[in-house]
């Protein structure tokens, strides 16, 4: 089944696939330390991989589906004490985040699923702020399945549920599955576990992932991901994407029915 990325066509084949009214899938992810033995962008591949899985399951259910291009630049002061972690203000990437889906919007998506791969609570706090101003904006669903929510976090893994995935076996088992090539073995080896739940020490003061504990930037495990938990968890994902589109769509379609039926009705 053909994955269509939306950076890779000429903008005539664009236009095709637009003429269908696709699901665009946004992929956000990050620049960001992500230990010794990981890449600066492993939210973005991660991100891409999520998009790009979730848009195979959307066409298995008859939805044309489109990869949009990734945002790598996002809300990341945590990892700021190690070079190379790039970030914005939240402010300006919230403003910058609903400008970008506004005119998507307006290309002709019936919907646009943000797949997003970076949980600063900074950050996580701008999507949906970002997304909610989008579609009130133009009326086109812009779902965000936020993984920390209960009923998502448990269709994950039991170390995500712990808070020590920031460069742990959770996203490392991420990053096997989606490109194996951007891990560093070597450093793998021998890479001490720091059973230190992340979340808990951001919420209680914690400014950087130093200040939370770690002095190489990872948490958990990494040396216990496994192929096995690697397809399962990004399987995870893409039903978590697929499931935050279609309840939209429902909800849209639902909400355009009870405007036919009730016009004069005020809807909140």
């Amino acid at each position: 089944m053909t994955v269509w990325l939306l950076a890779e066509l000429t903008w005539q084949e664009a236009a095709g696939l637009l003429r269908q009214q696709p699901v665009g899938l946004l992929p956000v992810g990050a620049m960001e330390a992500h230990g010794p033995h990981r890449s600066l962008d492993t939210d973005v591949r991660i991100a891409q991989e999520m998009a790009a899985r979730a848009a195979a399951l959307l066409e298995r259910d008859g939805l044309p589906a489109l990869v949009l291009a990734v945002i790598a630049y996002r809300v990341s002061f945590v990892g700021t004490c190690y070079r190379g972690t790039s970030s914005a203000d939240p402010d300006a990437f919230e403003a910058y985040l609903s400008s970008v889906l506004a005119h998507l919007s307006a290309q002709g998506y019936r919907a646009i699923g943000i797949c997003n791969a970076h949980r600063e609570p900074a950050h996580v706090a701008a999507v949906p702020t970002a997304a909610e101003a989008a579609q009130c904006a133009t009326g086109v669903p812009i779902p965000f399945p936020d993984k920390r929510e209960a009923r998502r976090a448990a269709s994950l893994s039991e170390k995500f549920c712990r808070g020590a995935h920031h460069a742990g076996s959770y996203e490392t088992s991420l990053l096997l599955a989606a490109d194996p090539e951007a891990m560093r073995f070597a450093a793998l080896e021998g890479l001490p576990p720091q059973w230190i739940d992340l979340p808990a020490q951001l919420y209680a003061g914690a400014r950087t992932f130093g200040e939370a504990g770690s002095p190489l930037g990872n948490f958990g495990d990494p040396a216990r991901a496994t192929a096995e938990e690697d397809e399962q968890l990004f399987a995870a994902h893409a039903r978590m994407v697929r499931q935050a589109v279609l309840e939209a769509l429902a909800s849209r379609e639902g909400m355009e029915i009870l405007v036919e039926r009730n016009p004069h009705r005020q809807l909140s």
